[in-house]
């Protein structure tokens, strides 16, 4: 694979990454209750996103790096899934709560993004 292949999906990562420590209290929030420490949770999954982005770049470890990603997209839905029902018990807007709806099925398209750029050998 091309690093340009690689590159719009680790520049995702890196962004959502550094949003972590820019604005923790947002993420802290959707951290799921039964989750100890819910700051730490959000500098942990910033710091693996910063890493899968920079490890996708590389490609002595972007398998590796891609496979993390993956990881850490399964490890994350219970987060937004947390945010979606915080925001039907806030009664927040339908939009916003349609929104949220249509973001869970992002996180297997974008397992799926990493995959067919890292790992998926192409003929």
């Amino acid at each position: 694979m091309s690093r340009t292949t690689v590159r719009a999906p680790a520049l995702l990562f890196l962004a959502a990454g550094v949003l972590h420590f820019v604005m923790p209290v947002f993420f802290d929030r959707i951290v799921p209750p039964w989750v100890p420490n819910a700051r730490m949770a959000t500098y942990v999954s910033g710091v693996f996103e910063i890493v899968g982005a920079i490890g996708l770049l590389i490609p002595a470890t972007r398998v590796a790096a891609a496979w993390g990603l993956i990881a850490l997209l399964v490890a994350v839905l219970p987060a937004n899934i947390h945010m979606l029902n915080q925001a039907r018990a806030a009664g927040e807007s339908a939009w916003f709560i349609i929104g949220l709806w249509v973001r869970l099925p992002v996180q297997p398209l974008l397992m799926w993004w990493v995959w067919r750029v890292a790992i998926r050998r192409l003929p």
